[in-house]
């Protein structure tokens, strides 16, 4: 057998790719990981974690005003931007070093710079090349902006983290999961936002009645511009930013951010020396084993753009290297995983939409329910809860389910172990609902739509 500097050479030190590192490691095989970056790749650094801290930070103005209706006389609230930047920024030190000594205590080689494939088993870094019978593609993903006039004047999701002052007014362009969840986050940090999103509806690809929904809720509490794009973007003497719509209307904000999607990161990544092939959108094509075109490279996570989560990159490259060190042979089984949008309030979501299910011809029925939470029947907010199940006719199976609620996400973790166990809608009905809760609506749904 030929001889390796290394068994497994991984480029890139995110989820996936410090998951698979640990593993192979652990499995006995002598691994390096390449990160020219922060340990933890987007989702520690740019993405889910400083999210969810500055969606807690969101929240308390809602929580503050609904005190009021419980007696309370809370005053005037104040809060400190750069407080709350520091905070997440020691956090986000704290797990960087965290995931560099799950590497490091596993004896894993760690290269601080960028890694690019120089040929079939070869790795360069730092002008130097290294063999490895098995290479781990784990490059992630990056924003990307609109063609327009001045879109180098918008930030992204990787600046937004990284503002020294919150500006007074912001306009954020699109609208999916980064777009929703900050227009979200900077409204409940009193930042006067405004949306722009070229179709009707938010969230594209969410069941249809559950982006009716949550379009009409966040509408009202920001400005929407829907069927709108942006056509120009100029700095003005004031210092502001003049954003111009298709419609011929004008904002002047102290920021703009283009949240209108990310591409695979595989530029400068040396595919040129190799059989790999990619998308028209730059990702890497994979089998269902996830090795790619050149025998012996794999790819994972971001990078492959099949399901864009942290926790599925996670399981890619678990799979990856159990089946090249541990003997294990799995197929990835992405039929029921769940996930959330972390606006406000919260969405979260498992399996079919009502679209998937009638163009796959399968015949389904609807259970759904609008309610008000308990909460706000003191707080004197008129915010709804919106519960959708799918369930498949002839064997009952519930197939999709499609929340938008407080702590959402929180709450469709364990119906998702109950989908992936083949859960029907009589094992729903049958469970005693722990009350008063909004979960317990989830299994009193008897009547279909």
């Amino acid at each position: 057998m030929k001889s390796f500097d290394f068994d497994f050479f991984v480029i890139g030190a995110g989820s996936g790719g410090v998951r698979a590192s640990r593993i192979a490691a652990d499995l006995g095989a002598r691994v390096a990981v390449a990160e020219e970056r922060d340990f933890g790749g987007t989702c520690v650094n740019m993405g889910c974690v400083p999210k969810k801290l500055f969606s807690y930070a969101a929240h308390y103005a809602e929580d503050w005003q609904d005190s009021r209706g419980f007696g309370w006389n809370p005053g005037a609230p104040e809060f400190h931007w750069e407080t709350l930047l520091a905070n997440k920024n020691r956090e986000i030190s704290r797990l960087n070093g965290i995931y560099r000594e799950i590497l490091a205590s596993r004896g894993i080689r760690i290269f601080s710079e960028r890694a690019r494939l120089a040929g079939p088993n070869l790795v360069e870094v730092g002008g130097k090349r290294h063999s490895a019978r098995c290479i781990l593609l784990a490059t992630g993903g990056w924003p990307w902006k609109n063609p327009f006039p001045g879109n180098e004047l918008a930030i992204t999701s990787n600046e937004i983290f990284h503002l020294s002052k919150l500006p007074r007014a912001m306009l954020i362009y699109g609208g999916g999961y980064i777009a929703t969840e900050f227009a979200s986050i900077l409204h409940g940090l009193g930042v006067e936002v405004t949306l722009v999103y070229r179709g009707d509806t938010l969230l594209r690809g969410f069941d249809e009645d559950l982006r009716t929904f949550i379009t009409r809720t966040l509408a009202s509490k920001f400005r929407l511009e829907l069927n709108r794009q942006i056509v120009e973007i100029e700095r003005i003497d004031t210092g502001q930013l003049r954003v111009i719509l298709d419609s011929g209307k004008e904002y002047r904000v102290g920021e703009t951010l283009c949240a209108t999607g990310r591409r695979p990161m595989t530029q400068d990544l040396g595919l040129e020396h190799t059989a790999i092939r990619t998308s028209s959108r730059g990702a890497i094509q994979v089998d269902g084993r996830f090795e790619t075109s050149e025998p012996g490279v794999f790819a994972v996570g971001d990078v492959i753009d099949r399901v864009t989560l942290t926790p599925v990159a996670l399981a890619e490259g678990q799979l990856v290297a159990r089946r090249l060190f541990g003997e294990q042979d799995r197929q990835m089984d992405y039929q029921y995983i769940p996930s959330a949008v972390f606006c406000h309030p919260n969405i979260a979501t498992v399996g079919r939409t009502e679209v998937e299910a009638r163009a796959n011809g399968e015949a389904y029925e609807v259970y759904q329910s609008q309610t008000r939470p308990m909460k706000h029947s003191l707080s004197g907010r008129d915010e709804q809860a919106f519960i959708k199940l799918i369930v498949h006719s002839e064997s009952q199976r519930v197939i999709g389910l499609h929340l938008a609620a407080p702590d959402a996400g929180e709450l469709a973790q364990g119906f998702a172990v109950a989908m992936n166990c083949g859960a029907t809608k009589a094992h729903f009905d049958q469970t005693i609902g722990i009350h008063p809760t909004l979960a317990e609506e989830l299994v009193t749904l008897r009547t279909p739509r």
